[in-house]
């Protein structure tokens, strides 16, 4: 046997067969942060799969052996969702039971301010991106959605046993104070669990969205997230969109007031159309809102009078942990107006993001922003990383004390929106009362910026065949939304939207949005060819 051919043989006998391609296919910097990393084989399997995804020895050109090759390297760390609760109540019920030390009720903000940020500052960020061969079989692996179930039961468990503990008594009030923080904590992060469930189109996965938001009292989340927020993201219509000289809480009141109106406004539109009373059961915010007055009115009930401020406090914390996320995520980003006055589509570009690994894994990879505006209906396990996304410092849990501290924020941020312009804030989403002060401080002369889109553009000739066909009325056509295959069938209407069969393309506002993404408008639908 040649030398050369023993010494390789050698080589991998003595470091391993996962270290060894490592050191030879991956960067010298890489292969040294792996090895000393405290969780080798998370770090081990991460850059593998970048190595795969991206080319080399391990990738194929043929995709059913990419199919054969790719795993999923963080299959079972995905757990570390629902295992949030789960760690609640295990606090919860060693102080109940073994050790009544108050400093157990703080293990939410312990975790949420201290832990996630330590563990994502030493694990890093992993930018790889699953083979487009894998989404297919990744969206449907039922593994996943159940990971996405089993927070729900661990949260109302956490919510019953914290109104215990106080209906109980005894506990000192900064105890107090923690178990508000540790109970809102979980209900908050149950947020992000009611998006992932609200954006998919089964309707037992909607309801289950409803029931997530029903403890923390945010119910009309449900409409303003998905046909509000996702219509307006980026301008400055949307309440959810942050601008850039405005601090959180200059934001957290014209949010969450916004947003309330803006879930009545979208239903009231709705139900109009629908020739049905806004006070009625058929209103999706009311569904929402009475789930909280009935699980808030029971436990009352059993436990007492005592229990409700702890309730709405944890309620409110809560909801504040899903809007200081909403901070982050579109600070300073703005869509601009077309000739036509409608907005551009939302881009890569317009969402920031990270891809650091803990606080994903803890967030079903919601820091991957921009892909989730670009395909709402994409499932967690399949969002995408764009090279051409704007990144923040750090994950999201490391930004949450920057964020309520505005003078660290600005100065953190306000350079990056900025870089992001090339200089021209011209183009930015400016705070109206600041907005002369931050033209003076960083204007720049203009650079042209383009970026690369995040998915195929609109086929121009469907668009126009559309147009075409909702003149002929004598024959149904389907038209379909070019982002998420929702298709509108004229025979057979949209009744959820108010619009009965029969209903023609032509009678349909040009503003209605795609009922299942809201990425699109009907403007942007193509004719489906049968």
């Amino acid at each position: 046997m040649p030398v050369r051919q023993c010494k390789k043989i050698q080589e991998v006998l003595w470091l391993g067969i996962n270290d060894f391609f490592i050191l030879k296919y991956c960067s010298s910097a890489v292969a040294k942060s792996i090895q000393s990393s405290p969780w080798p084989n998370i770090t081990r399997g991460i850059a593998l799969n970048k190595k795969q995804n991206k080319g080399g020895i391990m990738a194929s050109t043929d995709p059913s052996a990419a199919l054969a090759d790719w795993h999923d390297s963080k299959r079972y760390l995905w757990l570390l969702s629902p295992a949030i609760p789960l760690l609640a109540v295990s606090f919860l019920l060693i102080y109940l039971f073994i050790w009544s030390s108050p400093v157990l009720l703080w293990g939410g903000p312990f975790l949420v301010y201290g832990l996630i940020p330590f563990a994502d500052w030493v694990v890093g960020a992993d930018t790889s991106n699953p083979p487009e061969s894998a989404v297919s079989q990744l969206e449907s692996d039922t593994y996943y959605r159940l990971i996405v179930f089993a927070y729900i039961p661990a949260q109302y468990l956490a919510t019953i046993l914290g109104a215990w503990l106080v209906a109980g008594g005894g506990i000192p009030w900064w105890g107090l104070v923690g178990l508000v923080f540790s109970v809102g904590a979980v209900n908050g992060i149950a947020i992000n669990t009611a998006h992932e469930l609200g954006h998919k189109k089964t309707r037992t996965e909607r309801w289950l969205a409803k029931i997530t938001l029903a403890p923390v009292a945010y119910g009309h989340f449900f409409v303003e997230h998905n046909k509000g927020h996702h219509k307006n993201v980026a301008t400055p219509d949307d309440p959810a969109s942050s601008r850039m000289g405005e601090s959180f809480w200059a934001f957290l009141p014209r949010t969450m007031i916004g947003s309330v109106k803006s879930a009545w406004h979208i239903e009231a539109m709705r139900l109009q159309r629908c020739n049905q009373p806004l006070w009625s059961l058929k209103n999706e915010n009311l569904h929402s809102w009475l789930m909280t007055v009935a699980l808030f009115g029971l436990i009352t009930l059993w436990l007492g009078w005592i229990v409700l401020p702890f309730l709405l406090l944890q309620a409110f914390y809560g909801a504040s942990l899903l809007e200081v996320i909403n901070y982050m995520e579109h600070y300073g980003l703005r869509r601009q107006k077309k000739n036509d006055g409608r907005y551009e589509r939302c881009e890569p570009k317009h969402s920031w993001n990270s891809n650091h690994i803990v606080t994903n894994l803890f967030l079903y990879q919601l820091q991957r922003h921009s892909d989730h505006h670009a395909n709402p209906t994409r499932r967690f396990q399949a969002l995408r990383h764009f090279d051409d996304s704007p990144q923040l410092p750090s994950g999201y849990a490391s930004m949450l004390i920057p964020a309520y501290l505005p003078f660290v924020w600005f100065r953190k941020m306000d350079p990056l929106v900025v870089q992001h312009y090339n200089g021209d804030l011209t183009q930015a989403n400016l705070q109206p009362g600041k907005r002369e002060a931050l033209l003076e401080k960083w204007q720049r002369p203009v650079v042209s910026y383009q970026s690369a889109d995040s998915e195929p553009s609109i086929q121009q000739g469907g668009v126009e065949a559309a147009r075409q066909a909702e003149q002929d009325i004598d024959t149904p056509h389907q038209f379909e939304c070019p982002n998420c295959g929702y298709t509108y069938d004229e025979s057979r209407g949209e009744e959820n939207e108010g619009f009965p069969p029969g209903t023609r393309w032509l009678q349909i506002p040009d503003d209605w949005p795609c009922p299942d993404c809201a990425v699109r408008e009907k403007l942007d639908f193509v004719l489906k060819q049968r």
